[in-house]
């Protein structure tokens, strides 16, 4: 009887195996695996001790999500839309370097949106995001093509609802954005 010798043997990577997501689960956590967003979009979230949901990231098609990337606690990744996902085991981390960058940027970018004040231009900064992020351009302008809720954008934005709801209907009134099925059109350009 043949017994192969372990030094001999190579070591062949773990197969990256891809999964389906339906709107609002959330993906599996594990110290080891990333998820690779090949279709759709998940947020990021914690929790603040009063309970309330603090949104930590918005992702899409090409960006990697994952346990190992927060220190945060709770952390939790609930898509937003169907999401199909490749497993991302350890071994092949350093084959998305790229992604992993931009991970840490876009994180940034978010972090300065947030902290920019008025209200109004931080809300119109977010639909910015938002539009280049998940958007695409239609005829009256750009699609922000990604339900996200008056609740959810006033989670990001530190603020309420309310505030989210008035500042929308103040930049329709103004001709900066046009409601289509749920959904925002940006139809011009803002100063920052």
């Amino acid at each position: 009887m043949f017994i192969p010798n372990p030094s001999l043997t190579p070591v062949l990577p773990t197969p990256l195996t891809q999964r389906i997501f339906g709107r609002r689960e959330v993906l599996p956590q594990t110290e080891e695996i990333l998820w690779r967003i090949e279709r759709g979009a998940v947020r990021t979230l914690t929790w603040s001790e009063e309970g309330n949901s603090i949104t930590l990231g918005y992702w899409g098609k090409g960006d990697l999500v994952g346990y190992p990337l927060s220190t945060i606690s709770p952390y939790q990744i609930e898509c937003l839309t169907i999401v199909e996902v490749t497993r991302v085991p350890a071994e092949l981390w350093y084959q998305n370097t790229d992604a992993l960058l931009k991970h840490i940027q876009q994180s940034e970018e978010l972090l300065s949106i947030v902290h920019r004040k008025p209200i109004s231009l931080r809300l119109w900064n977010f639909l910015l995001w938002l539009s280049n992020k998940f958007g695409r351009d239609v005829e009256q302008g750009r699609l922000i093509d990604l339900a996200v809720t008056h609740q959810e954008m006033a989670e990001v934005l530190n603020t309420t609802r309310v505030t989210v709801t008035r500042l929308l209907q103040q930049f329709e009134e103004e001709s900066k954005l046009i409601r289509h099925k749920r959904r925002l059109i940006l139809s011009m350009p803002i100063q920052n």
